[in-house]
């Protein structure tokens, strides 16, 4: 069995407030999915796991864009309203138990990298 931990953050000075389940176990092969809510303006969403003793490694960024090397059973997604934000992992491996967090941060330059 698997566990999956999420952590709450809180950008400071911003108003924004973001909530996440504590922790969901789950076996191997299932599809777990990770649903983050905040209230504030509109924002983007990336998607953080940490296992013991490593530092966070980059999952996804601009709420659905895989970082490079990263297992295309991580996705992300986000509502259209700015504030509903799902991380998905399909087919979940033992190697996943860790914790996700969850970052939020505004788009300053609306144009693609």
């Amino acid at each position: 069995m698997s566990s999956v931990s999420s952590l709450s953050s809180e950008s400071v000075g911003q108003n924004v407030v973001v909530t996440q389940p504590a922790a969901k176990s789950l076996q191997p092969g299932q599809t777990v999915t990770i649903d983050s809510h905040y209230t504030g303006s509109q924002y983007f969403l990336s998607w953080y796991q940490q296992k013991p003793g490593e530092a966070p490694k980059l999952l996804i960024y601009r709420t659905s864009d895989r970082q490079s090397g990263i297992s295309s059973r991580f996705s992300g997604s986000g509502a259209g309203n700015g504030i509903d934000f799902t991380l998905t992992i399909s087919g979940v491996q033992a190697e996943d138990a860790a914790v996700y967090y969850c970052q939020s941060y505004h788009s300053i330059n609306s144009q693609s990298d």
